[in-house]
């Protein structure tokens, strides 16, 4: 699978499922990347996403794996494909708290992003997030992600209401982004 510089994206296995399923029902993880009602999993109920998810048409599921030690740390989604457009939304989850503020999610982006420009041959990538979600900005711009657009008080979480930002990665961004890291 893809390799970045401290994580890989590798398939989901049997025993990644229920610590997956621990990260769905984290109420801090819920609380970044749902804006419904944290409704808890059971893990049959992860177990289905997981089979549902991981290779669909337009759904590609990943496990992400610490290299240091191998260790099951958080997803990473590819879904809604547009074939025609060559666009696709993105999604990252670093479940395992000791593995934040680390690089390992910008680590983790980095390597989704390629493979989605390399092996997909897809023209943009795109994704949505919550305007608290200040750690989740950093990493896409980081990546090279700019905001799109802005959906005003989409969003209630934390008792109030929260802007839902769009933001998007082009493919000829992403190139020259490349080259500029050769030098």
């Amino acid at each position: 699978m893809y390799t970045g510089k401290l994580v890989r994206l590798r398939e989901y296995r049997e025993e990644d499922i229920p610590l997956s399923n621990a990260f769905f029902n984290d109420n801090e993880i819920r609380g970044l990347m749902d804006s419904g009602t944290g409704y808890p999993h059971v893990l049959a109920d992860t177990k289905r996403w997981v089979e549902k998810n991981s290779a669909s048409h337009d759904t590609y599921c990943f496990a992400i794996e610490a290299l240091d030690n191998g260790r099951f740390i958080g997803r990473c989604d590819i879904c809604r494909v547009d074939w025609k457009a060559r666009v696709a939304k993105v999604g990252i989850l670093i479940g395992d708290k000791r593995y934040r503020g680390k690089g390992y999610g910008t680590d983790a982006m980095e390597a989704l992003i390629r493979f989605c420009f390399e092996q997909m041959n897809l023209n943009k990538v795109k994704l949505d997030v919550f305007s608290f979600n200040t750690r989740a900005r950093r990493c896409y711009e980081k990546c090279g992600f700019i905001a799109e657009g802005v959906l005003r008080r989409e969003i209630y979480a934390r008792g109030q209401y929260h802007d839902n930002i769009a933001m998007g990665l082009l493919r000829i961004e992403w190139e020259a982004r490349q080259k500029d890291k050769s030098f």
